[in-house]
């Protein structure tokens, strides 16, 4: 259904990106930020589902300035040291201006909401906080206790995992604690709970449940 592109950030860096447009007149825009695998085929059905919904969805790979094309479809533990290697390198700064190049490209649909999956859901608190969407979806952002102070400047929604070994339920109740005004959900479920393509981590009535309450925030927050 999408199709792959690039974008040039504004400091002139070329991106990898995955976008899909939806049939008829779009209800606005959606940037999907991904786990740490690059918009490998997950991502890219996350996208065409937003473009089903009626939203220009646009995914960008902002692992490409540290290693350009990075993209794997291996979730086994090897892969894990090369994803150590990668963030040890990644900028974190940058990958707001990387978000903002991708902000503008789904603009063509209105509105721009942004969600994001793990390292993408730590990313969808950041950009919400820094003034660059319209709205904000993320889940199981690993990290987000390290932004606990920033504020969001549009509504701003969160999903975890109740059984997530990663992100501890106190972490979680210090977000809602923090910031009474962001609706926090908890599934009984374990990281990485919509990623249909880790069976040993994807819940279907969790995943479900929270991406109706994701497309029911964006239909409210982006018309």
């Amino acid at each position: 259904m999408g199709e792959r592109i690039t974008l040039t950030s504004a400091d002139g860096f070329t991106l990898n990106a995955y976008r899909a447009v939806p049939e008829g007149k779009a209800r606005g825009g959606v940037v999907v930020i991904g786990e740490v695998w690059g918009i490998n085929s997950w991502v890219r059905s996350v996208v065409d589902r937003f473009a089903r919904h009626g939203y220009v969805a646009v995914s960008p790979n902002l692992f490409d300035r540290v290693e350009f094309g990075y993209e794997s479809e291996n979730y086994g533990q090897e892969q894990f040291a090369v994803i150590g290697e990668l963030m040890k390198k990644f900028d974190h700064a940058t990958a707001l201006v990387d978000v903002a190049t991708a902000v503008n490209a789904a603009r063509a649909g209105g509105k721009v909401g942004i969600t994001g999956y793990c390292f993408g859901g730590a990313i969808t608190w950041r950009s919400t906080a820094a003034g660059l969407v319209d709205a904000g979806s993320g889940y199981y952002g690993g990290g987000v206790a390290n932004y606990i102070d920033l504020e969001p400047k549009a509504p701003l929604e969160m999903h975890y995992g109740a059984r997530d070994t990663g992100i501890p339920l106190e972490q979680v109740e210090q977000v809602k604690a923090r910031h009474p005004d962001v609706g926090v959900y908890t599934y009984d479920a374990v990281h990485g709970f919509c990623n249909s393509d880790r069976p040993d981590h994807f819940d279907e009535a969790a995943c479900t449940k929270a991406s109706a309450r994701t497309l029911e925030f964006f239909h409210k927050h982006l018309a």
